[in-house]
């Protein structure tokens, strides 16, 4: 049977995130979500988790801020020599910019200090999963499955970028054969400490255009993999926050909170044959 983990990415970008997470956590169709540690509404959900058990909650390691103004820096203070923050002071736009311009042993200490960030604040941490898929870079997906280990918890991670949505940010077709060797390998090495490998990583179509109709009874009504997650980004409306963060593709994130909080919605992913599952549940 397959096992499916329904998730909110981007927690902590924005109110409308965190109170999407949370309402469709109690509702019951969103099963796990990730928190951005750098981004300005992160204590608001910090707390909410930190005052919740119901509310499985892993951190969504940040070294992007690809917004146009909404944009944020790490945590850690990075001097420019170590490459995590842009002329401005900001993470990288891109995952390729960071590729090309970050230290290693940079990217681990900004990952470290958002986990122990978290954790301070009393977040129960479930698992480790990427911003953009950042992670997941041939030049430190080994360190993460590490840092996952040191740490005790999960890491997201599949058998090869192909299965892996949000590929596209992480590397180019040209850099594929590459990127999948270290996958493969940083795969392994988490198999072997015994996390789940993931068989594919599906994503929000962020390409709809507004007024189209979505797919998702297509995109889950016919897994046949053992371990599916789900990489969606449901955000509540209103306020002009999202709607001024994303102008040209809010639309995908609060139609999918609407979509998510429907009896249909639920009644129909309740009869489907896999069975919903948390982080913690596969920890």
């Amino acid at each position: 049977m397959t096992r499916l983990v329904i998730h909110a990415d981007d927690v902590g970008m924005c109110h409308g995130a965190n109170q999407a997470f949370v309402e469709l956590s109690h509702f019951g169709t969103i099963t796990s979500g990730s928190v951005m540690v750098p981004c300005p509404w992160f204590t608001e959900i910090a707390e909410a988790a930190a005052g919740d058990d119901s509310l499985d909650c892993g951190i969504h390691l940040t070294l992007n801020a690809e917004k146009t103004h909404y944009r944020w820096g790490p945590v850690i203070t990075a001097a420019p020599s170590s490459g995590l923050v842009d002329e401005h002071g900001f993470l990288w736009r891109t995952v390729a910019e960071v590729r090309r311009n970050a230290h290693p042993d940079a990217v681990e200490q900004e990952w470290r200090a958002q986990i122990d960030r978290a954790l301070a604040f009393g977040v129960n941490v479930t698992h480790l999963d990427a911003h953009m898929g950042s992670a997941l870079a041939p030049e430190w997906c080994d360190r993460y499955v590490a840092v996952g280990i040191d740490y005790g918890v999960p890491v997201l991670i599949t058998d090869s970028l192909a299965a892996y949505g949000p590929r596209r940010h992480v590397a180019s077709p040209s850099e594929a054969q590459a990127s999948d060797e270290a996958i493969r390998s940083a795969a392994a090495d988490a198999r072997a400490a015994g996390m789940p490998v993931f068989d594919v990583v599906l994503e929000t179509d962020f390409s709809r255009a507004p007024q189209e109709p979505s797919a998702y009874q297509e995109m889950l009504g016919s897994l046949e993999e053992d371990l599916v997650f789900c990489a969606f980004h449901p955000n509540a409306p209103g306020g002009a926050e999202i709607e001024v963060i994303e102008p040209d593709s809010f639309h995908v994130r609060t139609d999918e909170y609407e979509l998510f909080g429907t009896d249909g919605w639920k009644e129909w992913l309740m009869s489907q044959p896999y069975e919903l599952a948390s982080m913690a549940d596969l920890a």
